[in-house]
Order: structure tokens, then sequence, then C-alpha cells
């Protein structure tokens, strides 16, 4: 029998990665418990009309999120609002497949692409890894605005 997973994320501003990562990945934000809201609305404006309505203060409403794959497909990525900064170098990390099935400059160009596109959204360069046949085709390590390494794949 397998397991879902979800993979957590130690951060100082949980809203703000976990934005991040829905604009990486193409998640979204879940809807509060029990509430349906239409196609265009703002998911997390819903989270802070739900948690003043069950009395969570309001300098605790920043303290978790969440965001979810809208195919069902990925894990559930959880946001954790802790006091630290991040200390040293991840020993687990996220490959986002950006050039799966792609070789050679094609799929470097691809990650240089993908690569431009974070760095808009806030996420930082960290080095590029050139193709070595057989063992890797090359990818770009980056980090997310809290520090937290991940690679283009």
């Amino acid at each position: 029998m397998s397991r879902e997973i979800q993979v957590t994320f130690d951060a100082h501003d949980p809203r703000a990665l976990s934005s991040f990562w829905c604009d990486v990945l193409g998640y979204v934000h879940p809807c509060p418990p029990g509430v349906d809201l239409p196609e265009d609305a703002d998911p997390l404006a819903a989270w802070d009309d739900f948690l003043a309505r069950v009395g969570v203060p309001e300098d605790q409403r920043n303290t978790r999120s969440a965001i979810e794959d809208p195919d069902g497909h990925g894990p559930r990525l959880f946001f954790q609002q802790v006091p630290e900064d991040k200390a040293v170098k991840n020993r687990v990390h996220l490959d986002v497949r950006t050039a799966p099935g792609l070789r050679g400059e094609e799929r470097m160009a691809a990650l240089e692409a993908e690569c431009e596109r974070l760095v808009e959204l806030g996420a930082a360069r960290v080095r590029r890894h050139e193709p070595e046949p057989p063992m890797s085709g090359g990818f770009i390590v980056m980090a997310d605005p809290e520090g937290n390494e991940f690679c283009l794949d």
C-alpha cells in the first residue's frame, strides 16, 4: 500500500512563500473548510475571513499556509512559521521537472528560460551544472525567496 506525502517548509512568511511556490508549480491554495468559492475568488482572502470568523487573532493568521496540485497528482506543500533563519544547506530539496525528455542545448535553453521566470518571481540563481552524459543531463540550482535550495531539472 502506498502512502500520500506532504512536504513541509519552515518559513518566516508562510503566505508569501506558499504564493511563490504556487506560481512555480501551478498549484493552488485550497479553500477553507466548508467554503465554496467562485472560480475567480481569492482563496487567501477567504482564509482571512474564515480565520477571523473562527476567532484566530490577526497576528497568528500567517503562521501556516498550504498549497495543492489542482489535478491531485503532486504532493501537498505545507508552510509553517518558525522564528529562526535557515542556517545550512537543505538535506532534502525539490527538483522542478522543467525539461523532461529534452537533451543538450534544447534542455539547457528550457532550463534557462524557466530560471529567468523564477528569478522574476523572487528566486535566486545559485549555479548551473552542465550536462555530463550519461549520468546528468544538466540542471540549475536555485533558491526560493527564503533561501531553500531547489533544482530545475
